[in-house]
């Protein structure tokens, strides 16, 4: 369904029924990163899984300011008022789970509860966080200039996704099919907007968030497996799953494990809703 959202026209998935999940996707990807999980997903809870802006179907605006960390949130939260929903579980993937974190931090009355798959908080050193912004914004300038099927083979070769090469041939189809669905210049201002040297990094402020934590990372992914381990030390109520035979993309490489570890996770936070609520 398409929705009105401070100006911009929103792609939004919905499924199921029961308290609300929002489903947030990383840089590349749309609502249909989640296609394989929804219908789990949605047999006890009710699915929101909006392409975020620039990606997907949703409106890819030409200013790159309107991508920022802070617009981002704000959409979030008017499409949550839109929907009428008071609070929500949210699960964000890699660039999306940098999202929800800043959500998380923004407006904790709004997040139940956070899961967080191969996320990280952004980048507390300054020179690394500056170096970070100049490769960025190279990538964008060379996504527009050379299209976005030249800047997806590039990024699929990225050390990052070397666990994929063994994902079923159909299953790394449907994802270049997914990632062949963006426009340049979503992805462009994305990183302009709301990349990982952009965003202010949150590392000083996860103390503060105070609502349980599931941190999910593959054990072949050893840089966000130091990144989440440095996390957990700080999260006040924090669990974190180290899968197996997995990298970045869990719910791509062990999507049995990464249902069954999402699933346990929300019914725990279920739990302990309903006996603090007694």
């Amino acid at each position: 369904m398409k929705l009105a959202v401070n100006n911009l026209m929103f792609h939004v998935e919905q499924a199921g029924s029961g308290y609300p999940l929002l489903l947030l996707h990383g840089f590349t990807g749309s609502a249909a990163t989640w296609g394989a999980h929804i219908p789990h997903f949605a047999t006890r809870r009710q699915i929101i899984a909006p392409d975020l802006i620039g990606h997907g179907q949703t409106d890819a605006p030409a200013n790159a300011a309107r991508y920022s960390m802070a617009h981002c949130v704000a959409d979030l939260l008017t499409l949550l008022d839109t929907l009428e929903v008071e609070r929500a579980d949210v699960l964000g993937y890699s660039m999306g789970g940098r999202v929800a974190l800043h959500l998380a931090v923004a407006a904790p009355h709004r997040v139940r509860s956070l899961l967080l798959e191969s996320a990280t908080p952004g980048i507390d050193k300054s020179a690394e966080r500056a170096e970070r912004v100049r490769s960025d914004e190279a990538l964008a300038d060379a996504i527009e200039n050379d299209g976005v099927a030249a800047f997806v083979k590039r990024w699929e070769r990225l050390p990052l996704f070397d666990s994929q090469v063994v994902l079923p041939p159909e299953v790394r189809a449907n994802l270049h099919s997914q990632r062949l669905q963006n426009r340049s210049i979503g992805l462009a201002n994305s990183l302009r907007g709301m990349g990982t040297g952009q965003q202010q990094h949150l590392w000083d402020k996860l103390s503060v968030i105070k609502m349980s934590t599931l941190l999910l990372v593959g054990e072949l992914d050893a840089k966000y497996c130091a990144t989440a381990r440095r996390m957990a030390k700080t999260l006040p109520r924090v669990r974190m799953v180290v899968v197996l035979n997995a990298g970045h993309t869990i719910h791509l490489e062990q999507p049995d494990i990464f249902e069954q570890e999402v699933t346990e996770f929300l019914d725990s936070v279920a739990t302990a809703s309903t006996d603090e609520a007694k």
